[in-house]
């Protein structure tokens, strides 16, 4: 049986199916991988950044994790006497905590944006037969040039990533860092605004601060120092002392922000002029300056009323000198009975009695 006979249109059909299998065969090899790659990687930046955002928007929403998706089975702990003392133990401020939380996403999305989209772009050249080795050498170079140069931002935005990882300070506390001292207005990466006493606002580099001292974590303790008159009676000022910490603790507005019972210490220093004693009291913390503060005011109160001298403090003198009218001076010719004399002591008088009984029994008296 002879073969058909192939057609014009047979031919086309051919030709069309060997420019498919072409075709295909390319699309199978460098761009399906290339498309796979960067499918892949936007699929996996994706999810990281979808964690990270999850992670960091339940922390700055203060959600426990009991609470969370995938944690219900542990629902009962919280529950639990234990579970509500972990979960309500060392609260944080929302604002404070919202910050430091959404800082730090910020971070880790931009850094996980660098590294998978560094990663997609070096993989894609390398599909397209690119030698990325050079890439590679030029970027090691660049980088070591970035990182002479610009030394300064790097140790900034190091110290600024530890410092919000290890919650040293945030918005609105109290903080002094050696040479500046105030409230704390905003927290980035790089600088951190100081708003101090006299209103003037400082930006502070995070790598130029060495040392941070923070006034309103956890607690603080407020106090009254005193320095009394050495003579003072000690058990006396002491009981002041208690009288006063007694009163403020009894206030039913700074009452709530103690946590203690104010504690009267003995001496803590002396001199010859002077004695030092102290009240101090825990306070939940940034409150410690209004209540030191109110205590002072209570101890110069009861100090006052029992009459306690203070160190260095002088009396008001209650007697008055006499007018200037009242004092008659004696003139030459006046008789002695117009003249008048001021008041004199027994003492005074027998002495002045004396000489005139000596001089009665002498013989020019007699004269």
């Amino acid at each position: 049986m002879a073969s058909p006979t192939p057609t014009p249109l047979d031919d086309v059909t051919d030709k069309f199916q060997e420019q498919a299998n072409v075709w295909l065969e390319w699309f199978l090899g460098a761009p399906l991988r290339i498309i796979l790659i960067i499918a892949i990687g936007s699929i996996a930046l994706a999810v990281v950044r979808r964690i990270i955002g999850n992670v960091t928007e339940h922390i700055a929403d203060g959600t426990p994790i009991t609470e969370r998706r995938g944690m219900k089975g542990l629902k009962g702990l919280s529950e639990s006497p234990m579970g509500t003392i972990l979960v309500r133990a060392n609260p944080l401020a929302s604002a404070r905590r919202a910050q430091r939380a959404r800082t730090i996403g910020s971070v880790l999305r931009s850094t996980a944006n660098i590294l998978v989209g560094t990663t997609i772009v070096l993989m894609v050249l390398t599909e397209l037969g690119m030698n990325i080795a050079p890439f590679l050498a030029s970027a090691g170079i660049v980088g070591v040039a970035l990182g002479f140069g610009a030394q300064s931002l790097v140790k900034d935005f190091l110290s600024g990533t530890f410092m919000l990882l290890e919650d040293q300070y945030g918005v609105g506390d109290s903080v002094d860092f050696g040479v500046v001292s105030g409230t704390v207005e905003e927290v980035a990466l790089r600088v951190t605004k100081v708003r101090d006493g006299d209103g003037t606002l400082w930006y502070i580099r995070n790598g130029e601060i060495l040392r941070t001292g923070n006034k309103s974590q956890e607690w603080g303790r407020a106090s009254a120092e005193v320095h009394v008159a050495y003579f003072a009676d000690l058990d006396e000022v002491q009981r002041c002392l208690r009288e006063a910490g007694a009163e403020v603790a009894a206030d039913p507005v700074l009452g709530t922000y103690l946590l203690e019972e104010p504690t009267v210490s003995g001496i803590e220093s002396m001199s010859p002029e002077e004695l030092v004693l102290k009240v101090s009291v825990k306070t939940q913390a940034s409150m410690q300056g209004e209540i030191s503060r109110a205590l002072r005011k209570a101890v110069r109160e009861r100090l006052a009323a029992a009459h306690v001298p203070m160190a260095g403090a002088e009396e008001p003198s209650t007697t008055e000198a006499a007018p200037a009218d009242h004092l008659i001076v004696p003139v030459h010719g006046t008789p002695p009975a117009q003249v008048s004399a001021p008041a004199t002591t027994p003492h005074d008088a027998a002495r002045a009695d004396a000489p005139r009984e000596a001089n009665q029994g002498s013989p020019m008296a007699e004269r």
